[in-house]
């Protein structure tokens, strides 16, 4: 697993797109057209770079949520050994 996008094993789309939600995540304010016309050329639709920004959203505000009301960290192996008895429902990993 790598640490830094730019760098990891992945199409340019990808990083295209991890660029954009770097950029919502950080500066959600300073998110601009140019940002989102630089997501669409490498080809990414708005219904896609919607379902992305959800995505985001949604992690940021379960992290916050988790954070904020103290609720504990699932314990450690907790998602392998579910991976091991569940499968990965054909995710990629």
């Amino acid at each position: 697993m790598t640490q830094d996008f730019e760098t990891a094993p992945v199409p340019e789309a990808e990083k295209a797109l991890y660029r954009y939600l770097a950029r919502v995540n950080d500066a959600p304010a300073e998110v601009s057209q140019a940002d989102v016309d630089r997501a669409r050329a490498a080809g990414w639709s708005d219904h896609a770079l919607f379902d992305a920004v959800t995505v985001c959203a949604v992690f940021n505000f379960f992290n916050r949520w988790v954070d904020g009301t103290g609720v504990p960290d699932v314990p450690p192996g907790f998602y392998e050994q579910r991976l091991a008895q569940m499968g990965d429902f054909g995710y990629r990993m």
